[in-house]
């Protein structure tokens, strides 16, 4: 069977990380000497014949392949581990019946609204927003809470400046990195269109303006200027009083949209550290 096939760590990127964008991927490790896996794997490959190509089934012998088992933590075999978008989503241990193995099966396989979402991220990618803000929405207002429906509308409504509206609706989704992360690039978007020049003559008129330099590092921060941006948000925490805390808040939220790992965000970073501890 075409969608059933034994791979080794060299091939686990393509055969499961890979792959699992396209079709959720099933694998499970076992090994020959193990018992309850000679029960467990005919059951998996039947159950993978009856979804016809719905999913993926790999098989990962664990002598053989020690490194992988050990990353992701497999402690006992037979273990089945499901994949979609690159990521583990659900897991079991043990030979369990066949009528287990379809409600585990069900549990990953794409629901509709997973289906449309797909079929929005492509009208997206070809340049057609409306009509994939248009299926955002469908799905939302029947699955409120659905992450990359919510994501995804998130994603168009701040392309367009449209921050407040993608704030609420990022507010309604589980707490995810790139909730996070489309959260304070909306809190930072919020500045955009504010009157760079006027911040900049106040600020140049009086350094001591911490009103006009917070509004200033936003502002820059809004237009991708982060470095001068992070700048002017420094010296408006190092002064102290009531705009230190929201001064490091827009910190932070420039430091969400570039990353944990980006230069600017180790210095700066290291610098608010220092100012406030």
């Amino acid at each position: 069977m075409s969608n059933v096939k034994d791979i080794d760590q060299q091939t686990f990127g393509r055969d499961v990380l890979q792959r699992s964008h396209e079709v959720p991927v099933v694998v499970d490790f076992w090994a020959a000497w193990c018992g309850p896996c000679r029960v467990l794997g005919p059951a998996l490959e039947k159950v993978a014949a009856e979804y016809d190509g719905a999913f993926d089934l790999v098989k990962i012998d664990v002598d053989r392949n020690q490194q992988i088992a050990q990353q992701f933590r497999v402690q006992s075999i037979p273990t089945v581990i499901a994949f979609r978008d690159g990521q583990p989503v659900s897991q079991f241990m043990g030979a369990i019946p066949e009528a287990q193995i379809r409600q585990f099966v069900e549990q990953i396989l794409p629901t509709e609204s997973d289906k449309m979402v797909d079929q929005a991220r492509d009208l997206a990618i070809e340049g057609d927003e409306a009509a994939a803000e248009a299926i955002y929405r469908k799905v939302l207002a029947e699955v409120p809470d659905h992450p990359e429906a919510g994501t995804g509308l998130a994603s168009l409504l701040l392309a367009r400046n449209e921050a407040e509206e993608a704030l609420i609706v990022l507010g309604r989704l589980p707490r995810t990195s790139e909730v996070e992360r489309l959260e304070a690039a909306a809190r930072v978007a919020g500045s955009r269109g504010v009157d760079l020049s006027g911040l900049e003559q106040r600020v140049a008129a009086d350094p001591d303006d911490l009103d006009a330099r917070l509004e200033l590092g936003r502002a820059l921060a809004a237009k991708g200027e982060y470095e001068p941006g992070l700048d002017n948000l420094l010296e408006v925490v190092r002064a102290g009083g009531d705009l230190r805390e929201p001064a490091r808040q827009a910190m932070v939220d420039v430091f969400g949209i570039l990353g944990p790992t980006h230069p600017l965000t180790t210095a700066y970073r290291r610098a608010l550290s220092n100012t406030l501890f």
